[in-house]
C-alpha cells in the first residue's frame, strides 16, 4: 500500500511512518496542508492520513479540496477533538474515517486497512485466490498446491490467505500479528517464525519452487513464481 501521511507533529509522523513502513507500506511525508494537499492531487495513494489542525492549510480544508478535484482516496482524519459534532464535521468535510489523539497504532493499522479493503470491493470479495499453483477457495475452504489439497489449521489458513491476497509483497511480523492474531505481542516473540515455519512446511516441502521467502531482518514475502 502506498499512504499518505499530512501531519506536523514530527514525532506523530515519525511514529505513523515508521510502523507502516514496517506493515509493508510505502510512505510519502507532508508537514502542512498546503504540501500535503499537492501531493494528494499529483499523486495517487491507496489511503492519506491527516491532521485536522494543520499549517497553511488545515485538514478539512485539504479533504474539501480532494473530493472537489475528485480525488477518492480514503481518507483517515486524526484529531484531539473527542465530540460527536466535530466527528460529523470530518465525515461530512469529506473524510472516510475519524481518529482521535492519542490512539494505537494497531488501530491506526487496522482503519487504514479496511478502507483500503473497502475502497477495492472487487479483490477483498473474490472466492477464489491463485498464487503461482496454489489455490485457495474461500467458500469450500479448500487450498490445492498443484491440483493436491493440503490440509491448514485456522492460523496457517488465515496466514496464507494473508499472503496470496498481497503476492509478491514482503509481510512485516508486526503486520503478520496484527492479522493473524488481532492484536499485539512481545515483538521478540518468535510466534510469526514457527506459524510461518510450519505453512511452508505444508506449501513448499514437497515442491522443487519454493514460494514463500524470508526477507532476512524484515519479514516474509509469497512469490508469485
Amino acid at each position: 500500500m502506498r499512504i499518505l501521511i499530512i501531519e506536523d507533529d514530527k514525532k506523530i509522523a515519525a511514529f505513523i511512518a515508521k510502523g507502516l513502513k514496517q506493515a509493508g507500506c510505502t510512505i510519502d511525508t507532508a508537514p502542512d496542508g498546503e504540501a500535503g494537499l499537492e501531493l494528494a492531487l499529483a499523486e495517487t495513494y491507496d489511503a492519506a492520513i491527516l491532521d485536522v489542525m494543520l499549517p497553511r492549510r488545515d485538514g478539512l480544508s485539504v479533504v474539501e479540496e480532494m473530493r472537489k478535484e475528485k480525488v477518492n482516496t480514503p481518507v483517515i482524519i486524526l484529531s484531539a477533538k473527542r465530540s460527536v459534532d466535530d466527528r460529523i464535521k470530518g465525515l461530512q468535510a469529506g473524510g472516510d474515517d475519524y481518529l482521535t489523539k492519542p490512539f494505537s497504532f494497531s488501530e491506526l493499522l487496522a482503519r487504514v486497512q479496511a478502507l483500503v479493503r473497502r475502497s477495492s470491493p472487487a479483490a477483498e470479495s473474490a472466492t477464489l485466490l491463485q498464487v503461482a499453483d496454489i489455490s485457495m477457495d474461500l467458500v469450500k475452504h479448500r487450498v490445492e498446491r498443484a491440483g493436491k489439497p493440503i490440509e491448514l489449521h485456522n492460523r496457517e489458513w488465515t496466514l496464507l490467505e494473508l499472503f496470496m491476497r498481497h503476492p509478491d509483497r514482503m509481510m512485516s511480523k508486526t503486520m503478520i500479528l496484527e492479522n493473524v492474531w488481532d492484536y499485539d505481542f512481545d515483538p521478540q516473540t518468535n510466534v510469526v517464525d514457527v506459524l510461518v515455519c510450519r505453512l511452508r512446511n505444508k506449501i513448499d516441502k514437497e515442491y522443487p519452487i519454493k514460494l514463500l521467502h524470508t526477507v532476512r531482518g524484515m519479514g516474509y514475502v509469497l512469490k508469485n513464481a
